[in-house]
């Protein structure tokens, strides 16, 4: 790969250097404004946590899967605010297979670290390999990435730079990719980590009693290895640790969380930061279906050389996890969230914004000086059944539990057939529409379920519409309960359609967003302004 061909590529993605002033999150904030916070610390899809500390900066990096820009990178000064300020894979490689919708696809559960003053972050891609990309700045810019060992079902790599100069990987396989899992691998890497320079040695086999292991992360501490590695299941499984003397072990192994008398299922993967002042803390995900897999903050200490993860009332050395809890002892900073609101005022797309397959030029300009965002009507694919199909949705994750969005627009089409839809997506999917017929334009609530196996979607014609902007709207209730509602003049709201059942799409939550396309070729294509996108309670 050509490092002038990723760059080149880059262009084709909406500008995301610049971005609006952050604003606090109107429907979560865990900071309890007391000393104290509540869990989770992100209530959105931040799958597969990993974390570090940097002087007094901790970063965290999550799984992206098929969306663009990918492996989203999450700044905070105290382990509870959590800042999004960018992303390390702004296209994803190789680029015309994630051209076209890939969903459950492309980066899985990665690992952040940071060795000789640079940022090396390791991803896996299950279909191609782990791949490492590097950057001497947090914010970038970040190398093309490269593959470190190419293959099939290789996940959730994590590395480690061994006092004796070795470089170190441990990783764990898909089954439906590799044909094997639930077991433990570690390569040795070259020096500059680039490249595995072995086959690798299975270190730990969990199919006894921890089945489903996976998502390993690998430290040092007091002369122990220790694989950090959650097992029996993302949404039923505890949090795993083994240790050795050994790199290759043997490994004896211990139970250190697990659900017990708590609301948190799972609790999964994820990372253990230690802070400048010496508290331990281990950030993980619970699999929540359609809210995605929301990140909790635990306390953690050690006891005998073991890690203890969330509160251990009977001191039998394995926590449970907590609701609430006294902030890290590390200064106090401003409340800071991931943005969900867009005004569009700024020469760049939110943050929090991403698209379901690679960009192409031209599907999304940010319009400052009108102060809108214009979402060109681009070219459907011929195979496209439904919207999972189309790679131009515009998607962000659910915020919280209960919120609503309103967004206003125009739509100015050209074409049969032109569309601009406001759509809660999954799986399953519904929402609201304009589209342009023979006799102008109407109205339509969609729904389309089982859209990932095909099937058809289902719309509804609402009324003709003759106004110049119009307002979408869905409320979300406990359970993804989303009711959907439209007004002409953003003060009256008339509900459409019966309340939908958000699910999860492929291992990620359900998202809220737009697309505007076409089913016929032009060369001037029809388009959509869109004014504002607002998460409100």
């Amino acid at each position: 790969m050509r490092l002038s061909h990723y760059l080149i590529g880059l262009l084709a993605a909406c500008p995301v250097a610049l971005h609006a002033q952050q604003q606090v999150s109107k429907v979560w904030v865990a900071d309890n404004g007391n000393g104290t916070y509540k869990n989770p610390v992100l209530y959105a899809d931040y799958s597969d946590p990993d974390a570090i500390r940097v002087n007094d900066d901790f970063y965290m990096i999550a799984s992206s899967f098929d969306a663009v820009p990918g492996l989203p990178i999450l700044h905070s000064k105290d382990l509870v605010n959590w800042e999004l300020t960018g992303h390390a894979l702004l296209r994803q490689p190789p680029f015309d297979h994630f051209s076209q919708t890939q969903h459950g696809n492309g980066v899985w559960a990665p690992a952040i670290r940071y060795h000789n003053d640079e940022f090396y972050i390791y991803y896996p891609d299950p279909d191609f390999g782990i791949y490492l990309t590097k950057s001497k700045n947090i914010n970038g810019p970040w190398s093309a990435p490269e593959l470190v060992v190419a293959g099939k079902g290789l996940i959730d790599p994590c590395p480690l730079w061994d006092d004796d100069g070795k470089v170190y990987l441990v990783h764990a396989y898909a089954g439906s990719r590799a044909g094997i899992k639930s077991i433990i691998v570690v390569k040795q890497l070259n020096a500059e980590g680039t490249k595995a320079i072995d086959e690798g040695v299975m270190v730990f086999d969990g199919h006894d009693a921890n089945p489903t292991l996976e998502g390993p992360k690998l430290y040092k501490r007091n002369g122990y290895y220790y694989i950090f590695a959650p097992a029996g299941g993302v949404s039923t499984g505890w949090q795993l640790v083994m240790r050795s003397k050994n790199i290759y072990g043997p490994y004896e192994s211990k139970i250190v969380m697990d659900q017990g008398n708590s609301k948190v299922n799972g609790p999964h993967q994820g990372a253990w930061v230690q802070t400048q002042k010496g508290e331990d803390w281990f950030l993980h995900f619970q699999d929540q279906e359609a809210y995605g897999r929301v990140i909790h903050l635990q306390p953690m200490q050690w006891v005998n050389d073991w890690p203890v993860i969330g509160e251990d009332k009977d001191k039998d050395g394995k926590g449970t996890p907590v609701a609430t809890w006294r902030k890290p002892n590390v200064g106090t900073f401003p409340v800071v969230t991931p943005p969900d609101s867009d005004e569009f005022n700024t020469p760049a797309l939110g943050l929090q914004w991403q698209w379901q397959a690679n960009p192409a030029a031209g599907w999304a300009f940010p319009s400052p000086a009108k102060g809108s965002l214009r979402l060109f009507a681009a070219q459907a694919p011929d195979s496209a059944r439904n919207l999972w199909e189309i790679p131009n949705v515009l998607l962000q994750k659910f915020p919280a539990e209960t919120f609503t969005v309103t967004t206003k627009l125009s739509f100015t089409p050209r074409l049969n057939g032109d569309r601009i839809v406001f759509t809660v997506m999954g799986a399953d999917y519904a929402g609201l529409s304009l589209e342009n017929q023979a006799d102008g334009v109407y109205i339509t609530s969609l729904r389309c379920l089982k859209a990932d196996r095909g099937k058809p979607e289902e719309k509804t014609t609402i009324s003709k519409f003759t106004g110049k902007d119009i307002y979408f709207r869905v409320t979300v209730k406990p359970g993804a309960q989303c009711q959907f509602s439209y007004s002409e003049d953003g003060m009256k709201f008339k509900d459409a359609g019966a309340v939908f059942t958000a699910v999860p799409g492929r291992w990620i939550g359900a998202k809220v967003g737009l697309s505007c396309y076409r089913t016929v070729k032009t060369n001037d294509a029809g388009y959509a302004d869109v004014d504002w996108f607002r998460v409100t309670p």
